[in-house]
């Protein structure tokens, strides 16, 4: 669509389960969110995972989010070949200023029909962190809400935790 002038490169836009879906534009709330996640998180994997930022993963069912970070298992080519897979995810996190039922409504059972283990909606405007993990027969068995004083860590990498007030700023 691109090729043919439909979508241009700026356009804000994901494929879910076949249709294209326009984004709001990202604040500058949001995109300070998403760079803070960035580089809590960068340093404390480096070597371990690549941190991708508002990039494609590929899933069944003719999707292709863009979550706002994903934390991917290392490939040597840093995913040049293809777009990440479910497989390759370790968690997802959707930074949500003005979308949280987007979020949590459409993304997260999308997530999870995929099995991706982990999915964080960091929620600006309640100023907590939601949390679902455990996807089984398409929905997360295992949810939970972070507030501002606590912390949040992910199953599959123990040694990453992150205090709320420190992604909120």
């Amino acid at each position: 669509m691109g090729e043919a002038g439909i979508l241009h490169e700026d356009d804000r836009v994901e494929l879910i389960e076949g249709e294209i879906v326009e984004l709001s534009p990202i604040g500058s709330r949001h995109a300070a969110c998403v760079k803070r996640l960035n580089a809590l998180i960068g340093p404390r994997l480096e070597g371990h995972a690549i941190i991708g930022v508002q990039d494609h993963v590929l899933l069944p069912d003719y999707s292709g989010p863009q979550p706002d970070v994903a934390v991917l298992r290392p490939w040597e080519d840093f995913y040049a070949e293809s777009h990440p897979t479910p497989g390759d995810v370790l968690l997802l996190i959707e930074v949500s200023d003005t979308t949280l039922r987007y979020d949590r409504e459409m993304k997260v059972p999308l997530y999870a029909l995929a099995g991706i283990p982990e999915v964080w909606i960091v929620d600006l405007q309640n100023e907590e962190i939601l949390t679902y993990s455990r996807p089984e027969d398409g929905a997360y068995g295992e949810a939970g809400r972070v507030r501002h004083g606590g912390s949040v860590g992910p199953h599959k990498l123990p040694n990453l935790t992150l205090n709320a007030a420190d992604v909120f700023g």
